[in-house]
């Protein structure tokens, strides 16, 4: 089985700062660091350090080299990665000594990724594999349409959240990763409580209380607590979650022990400044003492 990304590639540009800066303030930062970033890179590494073959589908400008390079070092594959004229995206990241963020997304290369590249891709998908899709990319909705053609599992991550490329792919997917906040702004935006879109299986995030697993036909609940740790960089531990979620689920783990594994590994992740490059593998996983 492999789980298949069409996924943002970024270059994380993270500055450390005493606060989150206000309009019209100008602050300095205490440190600088680049890593490799974008919701679709980071899940991607997420699910190959948990075990999975990831295939990536995206794009890359030309100075995107080094992105591509580094997600085939931690694992993914890299052949449906395209390099195009357009630059490659990036994020202005602002973290405070609490370790919550702030983000400047430019998505460039990642908008830019052409129908014919994402159909070569797919062909090579086989049927019971998972596609997964997140809103920095373009395309989402077609992914959507086209996996549920060639039987594939379809995982959708509202984030970036924008409330019409959430309704577009509703009817196609199976599995929708929301914040709290997301949960909120959608049901508003179509009047459904997310037992009720329509989807077998929504999973909530709820930062520090934990995660919260609907499934759809029955309506049946389940909480997930979180782990008691002190945060330095809340950044990237969403996507570290869903990335091990999907590895669990492509490893045939019923959904709770999934997402139990699946918050080890985003509690590990707090716990570092960084996005892909800081990504815990399996092994820390299993290993981390809470």
């Amino acid at each position: 089985m492999a789980i298949w990304n069409l996924g943002s590639i970024n270059a994380d540009m993270v500055y450390s700062l005493p606060h989150l800066p206000q309009a019209g303030e100008t602050l300095a930062a205490g440190e600088f660091a680049q890593f490799l970033g974008g919701k679709g890179a980071n899940m991607s590494v997420a699910a190959a350090r948990a075990g999975s073959h990831v295939c990536h589908i995206g794009a890359v400008g030309p100075e995107g080299t080094w992105a591509r390079d580094r997600l085939m070092e931690y694992g993914v594959d890299t052949r449906h990665i395209a390099q195009i004229d357009t630059p490659t995206g990036h994020a202005i990241v602002a973290v405070d000594q609490g370790g919550e963020n702030q983000i400047i997304l430019f998505p460039g290369a990642n908008r830019a990724i052409t129908q014919d590249q994402l159909g070569q891709a797919l062909s090579a998908a086989s049927a019971g594999d998972i596609l997964v899709m997140q809103n920095e990319t373009n395309l989402q909705a077609e992914a959507a349409r086209m996996g549920r053609d060639l039987g594939l599992q379809v995982a959708y991550a509202a984030a970036p959240f924008d409330a019409k490329a959430v309704q577009a792919v509703l009817p196609h997917i199976d599995l929708l990763f929301m914040n709290e906040v997301e949960a909120g702004q959608l049901q508003e935006a179509t009047g459904l409580a997310p037992e009720a879109l329509g989807v077998a299986d929504v999973i909530i995030t709820l930062g520090a209380k934990g995660a919260r697993h609907i499934h759809g036909p029955s309506g049946e609940v389940q909480e997930i607590s979180a782990l008691p740790v002190t945060p330095l960089d809340t950044t990237g531990a969403g996507d570290t979650f869903t990335g091990y979620v999907l590895a669990g689920l492509d490893r045939n783990m019923p959904m709770a022990q999934a997402m139990a594994q699946a918050t080890r590994a985003a509690a590990l992740m707090v716990t570092r400044h960084g996005t892909a490059d800081v990504i815990p593998d399996l092994k820390e996983v299993q290993d981390a003492r809470f």
